[in-house]
Order: C-alpha cells, then sequence, then structure tokens
C-alpha cells in the first residue's frame, strides 16, 4: 500500500500546514472535474483524498506513523506478538489470551494456522475507507444542504453538506466504505466535495461578495434596489451620491462558521444605458463645460 507521505510530495517531518497545502495542490490538479472522462486523473486524485484522510488529520497521522494503522486507516493486525503472547505463558492460569473474532475466508484458515500456531484461528479487521468526489452548488455549500447522490461505483450516499463548507473540503461517512474482513466493521466513505463557482457571488473568508450595476439616477439621487443574497434577495438603500466602487455591507448576509456569520460586501457598479441618446449626451456635456472636473487628478502624472 502506497506511504501517504509519498502519495503528497512530502516528508514526514512536515507540517500540517504544508500537508494540507500540498493536498489541495494535488486535489486542484487531479479534480475530476478538471479532467473529464480521465480514469487515471480520477484514481489518482482518489488515492490523494484518501492520503490526506490519514495524514491531514493529527491523530490518525500520529496513530499512522506508530504502526497502529495502515495507509487506508485500518487497524494493523500484529502476528509476531500475537504469536509472543500465545507461548509467553500457559497453563493454568496463563496471562494472554486470543482475541481475534470472526471467521477466516475458506483457503486461508491454514495461513492463519501456521502463523498463531493453532488451526482454525479466528481473524476480524476494519474494511477499507472509499474515496469518492462530488460536486455542490454555491449555495448549498454557504447554507447547507442534504443530498442523495450515486457515486461512479453504483453506490447511493446520503450526504449531510454542513454549512459554509470549503471548496475541497473532505466529508467523512461512517460505516458507508468497503465491508469488513471476516466480521470486523465496514470502513468509511471519504468524499471530497467541489463547490461549484457562482455567476454573481464570490467567497471571501465568511464574507461574500458581489458586484451590483446601478444607473447613473440611482447612484446620484440614491434609491432603494433589490439586491441577490444566498438567502434570498432583499432590498438595499444606495446612498445619494454613490459612485462605482464603493462598497455597501449586508451584515450576518454571509458565510456561517463556528465564530459567527459573515458580511454580504456590495460593490456598486455605475452602468450608462446601452444606446444613449442625444439629449442625455447633450445634457451631460453642458452639466461638465459649467462643473469641469477630473476624474483622473487622483492617479497622478503619467510618464
Amino acid at each position: 500500500m502506497v506511504d501517504p507521505y509519498e502519495v503528497l510530495g512530502v516528508g514526514r517531518a512536515a507540517t500540517q500546514e504544508e500537508i494540507r497545502k500540498a493536498y489541495r495542490r494535488l486535489a486542484k490538479k487531479y479534480h475530476p472535474d478538471l479532467n473529464p472522462d480521465d480514469k487515471g486523473a480520477e484514481a489518482r486524485f482518489k488515492e490523494i483524498a484518501a492520503a490526506y484522510d490519514i495524514v491531514g488529520d493529527e491523530q490518525k497521522r500520529a496513530r499512522f506513523d506508530n504502526g497502529e494503522i495502515d495507509a487506508s486507516g485500518a487497524e494493523r493486525q500484529r502476528p509476531e506478538r500475537e504469536f509472543y503472547r500465545q507461548h509467553a505463558e500457559t497453563g493454568p492460569g496463563f496471562k494472554y489470551e486470543r482475541r481475534w473474532q470472526g471467521s477466516a475466508p475458506e483457503g486461508e484458515e491454514d495461513l492463519f494456522a501456521q502463523i498463531f500456531g493453532e488451526r482454525g484461528a479466528r481473524v476480524r479487521a476494519r474494511g477499507a475507507d472509499a474515496a469518492y468526489t462530488m460536486s455542490v452548488a454555491f449555495t448549498e455549500a454557504v447554507t447547507g444542504a442534504k443530498k442523495r447522490v450515486t457515486m461512479p461505483d453504483g453506490k447511493t450516499l446520503d450526504i449531510t453538506i454542513p454549512a459554509g463548507l470549503h471548496d475541497g473540503q473532505m466529508l467523512r461517512l461512517r460505516g458507508q466504505g468497503h465491508p469488513g474482513f471476516g466480521g470486523g466493521e465496514p470502513g468509511d466513505a471519504l468524499v471530497a466535495v467541489h463547490v461549484e463557482p457562482h455567476p454573481i457571488f464570490r467567497r471571501d473568508g465568511n464574507n461574500i461578495r458581489s458586484v451590483l450595476p446601478v444607473t447613473p439616477g440611482e447612484a446620484l439621487a440614491g434609491a432603494k434596489v433589490r439586491v441577490a443574497t444566498v438567502s434570498g434577495p432583499v432590498q438595499l438603500a444606495v446612498p445619494k451620491g454613490s459612485n462605482t466602487g464603493r462598497i455597501l455591507r449586508l451584515r450576518g448576509k454571509g458565510v456561517p462558521s463556528a465564530h459567527g456569520t459573515g458580511d454580504h460586501l456590495v460593490e456598486l457598479q455605475v452602468v450608462l444605458p446601452e444606446h444613449p441618446d442625444d439629449e442625455l449626451v447633450r445634457s451631460i456635456t453642458e452639466w461638465e463645460g459649467k462643473h469641469p472636473y477630473d476624474p483622473r487628478n487622483r492617479q497622478g502624472a503619467q510618464a
């Protein structure tokens, strides 16, 4: 089984932040949505996701480094220790006893008997984790959602998207992975989530940004206009004398998190009509003739 450090291209002394950055870089490169019909990229992405699930979690990483779990997250079996315990103290009152549970697959009992010195030794092991990828809409990632998704291998999963989910975040579905060995518990499903871009909204930390076009009259005289947010449209007061680039804040309309909900930052963009008539052109130029001003004076002299 491939070493998760090698999969992510980092050394064993790497910090958690270095591991996270390596994962995000590789996940974006091999994401199936960016490599359609590329089975090799899909397989590589699953391998990357599974590796990050092990060493991206500090507790799992420590257990892996100590040899307690393998690269799939399954508990490591230690035949040599079990063999020692079997023979270390025998006879009445012996200290150690066999703890293996479940039956070995047909044809493998002899092998276990050779290892453990007893025919019919019973082995139980946790199933391997299964790696998947899925895409969600921008608004679903912000507000949360429940989805039933059929994965490429035909498995149907009920997935809860937590509010505030980040692009590339990994979701763990307990017991939805590969079946266990010898009656052991199944592994988990590891679902890497890609957040689709939105045509209007852009995420900035826990804030959401968007651009709102307004007419020159709305900007000059002030107005109340309808603006879209992730939780639905609201009325926004455009202050009198607003200009392109002014940012208005809608508090509590951003991304929820453990530290509170962010804001929605609306940037105004003054837009002229597509086909201004002579009357508009004449009135503007006449006004400028009486009230000259230079909108570029703040830029300074250009070389």
